[in-house]
């Protein structure tokens, strides 16, 4: 008999979709971002997780735009629940699980071009005598480092065509969600200009709720690749470089300390390599550091690091 209070799907979810989908994704986000890097190539690594799974972790060092990058599927099942996806929901407790997605960070080079993350998954908890309880989760945000208005209000303008099909109010609670997740509260700053979040997504049914997951998707790339391209051949020197590494450190302490999917990933078991592929190849931390006033650094907090509607 099904637990009520547990969120379930009203129809079975088709979980080899859900894959063909995510692996397709993959591929279409490597072939966009090395045509349009010009240079580099990804390289990849098919590995097995001991418990169950493995993943195929792509990975693109030095190229002409993107200094590192990583583009990340993942598929891996177990018996028991990890505690970062029981945390919310202790009542999942020793049910099995199978989760997979694709998860990639772009770190450009050149501090003109933002920093780009995105992330789709697919989660389903299955228990002997029970329904399974399944769900959908991710999005895509965007960390620039000099802000540019006409590119944030681009990356937002495509995640809203991206959800106006299925209905008004998903753009702005999933712009919401985003601002909200992404938000360094030892810091009270958010790490960039916020995009879509997501998660526990399955109260349309599978069917449904796989359709906005793959318009989020799909969506990426269409929201990133032209910022790349316009930004790309930017003029930049020592200072601009300084500043875009000690402001990686903003990533790295989110990504260290807050993000889910890198605690799911360590607790599972996943490939630590491929879990932290996420992070900067050169960061640096100043003690105390405040840009100077009027700067374009100072822009960046004043005019850009704060909840805003960008269209």
């Amino acid at each position: 008999m099904a637990d009520d209070s547990l969120p379930s799907g009203n129809d079975v979810p088709d979980k080899a979709a859900v894959k063909a989908y995510l692996l397709g994704l993959q591929e279409k986000i490597c072939a966009a971002l090395s045509e349009e890097d010009g240079k580099g190539r990804f390289k990849e690594d098919s590995w097995i997780r001991e418990e169950g799974g493995g993943g195929r972790s792509r990975v693109m060092v030095d190229g002409a735009v993107i200094e590192k990058g990583g583009v990340n599927f993942s598929h891996v099942h177990g018996t028991q629940m990890p505690p970062s996806a029981t945390q919310n929901r202790p009542e999942l407790a020793g049910r099995s699980f199978e989760a997979m997605g694709v998860s990639l960070v772009i770190h450009p080079e050149n501090p003109r071009v933002p920093t780009s993350h995105a992330n789709v998954r697919f989660f389903i908890a299955e228990k002997e005598g029970e329904d399974p309880v399944w769900w959908f989760g991710g999005g895509y945000d965007l960390t620039p480092y000099y802000g540019d208005e006409e590119d944030c209000r681009s990356w937002h303008q495509v995640a809203k065509q991206a959800c106006d099909p299925f209905g008004e109010d998903i753009y702005p609670r999933f712009k919401t969600w985003c601002d909200d997740y992404f938000y360094l509260k030892h810091r009270q700053e958010p790490r960039g200009v916020g995009g879509l979040f997501f998660d526990d997504l399955n109260e349309e049914g599978f069917e449904k709720s796989f359709a906005l997951m793959r318009a989020v998707g799909d969506s990426y790339i269409e929201a990133y690749r032209p910022i790349m391209a316009k930004q790309k051949h930017q003029p930049w020197g020592e200072r601009e470089r300084e500043f875009q590494l000690y402001r990686r450190g903003r990533y790295v302490e989110f990504n260290l300390v807050f993000d889910r999917g890198t605690l799911f990933g360590l607790q599972t078991g996943g490939r630590t390599e491929s879990i932290l592929m996420s992070l900067p190849p050169l960061v640096r931390w100043v003690y105390d550091y405040h840009p100077e006033p009027e700067s374009e650094e100072a822009k960046l907090y004043t005019d850009f690091l704060r909840p805003r509607e960008w269209v």
